[in-house]
């Protein structure tokens, strides 16, 4: 088994699931094991390293590969470390079989942390080392819930010149993805007895004019707002409440909408503009922001040099986009030109048997070395 591959079967083996998706004394949650693990590897291999705090016992790991001369220029490389929840301890147990590593995390995004470590620990072992060029590794918690480690990274001012996020993407360069918002909207109306229904106004017979609204007019008007490389922003009503029990004429409902956004969107244009379209289809409903933080849209420009070198390394002619969000969107919101890239296929992500090609988990890792040789 190559190191890399070797790595990879270590780390999946660590668990690192993301407190948000399990109880919070929940043992097998946080990523400092795994932070802990490539700690003592980086250290041992003569490398900067150190846990940054972003939350209780959830820090970030930043790994530090210094040029030979003067500091020019900077790249991050940074891959998550959670993981979403497990079924059972057995997909803590990686299985290599027919060319596959299963377990959780492989693909997301475990795989990327691995080829990417490997690619820096490389460098160390009598490669070509940059000659100007910081390298920076990130081990990031908290992707899989609010991304606090790439918020901490930019509230930090973290100074790099170009970052690539790890993320399955089957070792495409990703220059855009779109981002998230999730909306609470909120019906009322007067509670009264069944029998007389016409005494009570009716809040869940409200919101379904609402969701007729958003799932049909609304959604025809956003198909027509289209990104070369993400195609249209979409709406979908994914979760409903109201009522108490059948013999009472509902006061309250509620809807949890989620609305992926188009780079230049803003949260708070589209809550005003989606609340004056209701409004105007006469819609008493008051929305609100629950996410509590954005999920920003991505777009790099593609004729970046770092962008450019990486897509020629690659084999890449044109830029590529992603219906979903990452770490790179907060990075890119804080002045740092990012992509996403990284072996696996977002397909396997958080499925139950969840797995990575090895062959594409070291083109991945062969591919990051020599574009980090290449640097000056």
């Amino acid at each position: 088994m190559s190191p890399v591959a070797q790595l990879l079967r270590d780390l999946i083996a660590i668990p690192s699931i993301n407190p948000a998706f399990t109880a919070p004394d929940h043992p097998l949650t946080g990523e400092h094991r795994v932070a802990q693990h490539l700690l003592d590897i980086a250290t041992r291999a003569g490398l900067e390293a150190k846990l940054s705090p972003v939350l209780p016992s959830r820090p970030n790991l930043i790994v530090r590969l210094k040029p030979k001369g003067k500091v020019r220029s900077r790249i991050l490389l940074a891959p998550h470390l959670d993981t979403v929840t497990i079924q059972d301890e057995s997909q803590l147990k990686p299985v290599l079989q027919h060319g596959r590593l299963y377990g959780r995390g492989a693909c997301d995004t475990k795989g990327s942390v691995a080829a990417m470590f490997t690619a820096v620990l490389r460098l160390t072992q009598g490669l070509r080392r940059p000659e100007h060029t910081e390298i920076n590794f990130v081990g990031l918690v908290d992707e899989e819930n609010g991304q606090s480690g790439s918020r901490a990274l930019a509230r930090q001012k973290f100074r790099s010149d170009f970052a690539i996020v790890g993320e399955p993407t089957c070792l495409k360069v990703i220059t855009a993805h779109k981002g998230d918002l999730w909306l609470r909207a909120e019906t009322h109306g007067r509670a009264a007895h069944s029998s007389q229904p016409e005494l009570g106004e009716n809040a869940i017979e409200s919101m379904a004019k609402v969701v007729t609204l958003l799932q049909g007019p609304y959604a025809r008007q956003l198909k027509k707002r289209r990104h070369p490389l993400l195609g249209a922003a979409t709406v979908n009503v994914g979760m409903i409440t109201g009522g108490k029990q059948p013999n009472i004429v509902p006061d309250q409902c509620e809807i949890r909408v989620d609305r992926r956004t188009l780079p230049g969107e803003k949260d708070s244009q589209i809550i005003r503009e989606l609340g004056a379209f209701l409004k105007s289809q006469g819609c008493d409903v008051r929305l609100k922001d629950w996410k509590g933080v954005p999920s920003v849209a991505l777009e790099t420009d593609p004729e970046l040099p770092p962008v450019k070198r990486l897509m020629s390394l690659a084999g890449q002619t044109r830029p590529a986009g992603v219906n979903y969000f990452s770490d790179a969107g907060v990075l890119g919101q804080a002045d740092i030109p990012s992509v996403v890239f990284g072996p696996g296929d977002i397909a396997q992500a958080h499925t139950i048997d969840e797995w990575i090609a090895i062959r594409q988990l070291e083109q991945g890792t062969d591919l990051l070395t020599k574009f980090l040789e290449e640097l000056d």
